[in-house]
């Protein structure tokens, strides 16, 4: 083998509580996003192809762990029912949204010379054998 084929490194970050519980991911903060642009739980939940179930649970798992509320939402009527983030959460997701944004800048950055590394190291190895 005297290179890598063009590979691209990702990352995974999650918040947990003291115990190991998933209190904020990735996946939860797109799920958050959804549900303020579309104005529903079970909007976002068809948007992110999943049961509206597993939203509105992990929803109120993060309300539990995080100890505030994420998500207002009224009861449908005439006009519908509805959802929208509350102060709270908007705050949280700029602050998380920014975390993570820098955190894949300094993977991307990170990423170009590793990887190069790697790969010099690959060929000398694979010349001189």
């Amino acid at each position: 083998m005297s290179s890598l084929p063009n590979l691209t490194l990702h990352t995974n970050i999650w918040l947990e509580t003291d115990d190991g519980q998933v209190a904020f991911s990735r996946w939860r903060l797109e799920l958050l996003e959804h549900i303020d642009r579309l104005g529903s739980i079970s909007s976002a939940a068809k948007a992110m192809n999943i049961q509206y179930r597993l939203a509105w649970q992990r929803v109120k798992e993060m309300e539990a762990r995080l100890g505030f509320t994420l998500v207002a939402t009224q009861v449908g009527g005439v006009g519908g029912g509805g959802a929208h983030l509350t102060p709270e959460a908007q705050t949280l997701i700029q602050s998380l949204r920014t975390m993570f944004d820098t955190i894949d800048a300094c993977v991307r950055e990170q990423e170009e010379t590793h990887l190069r590394k790697l790969n010099q190291v690959l060929e000398t190895k694979t010349s001189s054998s």
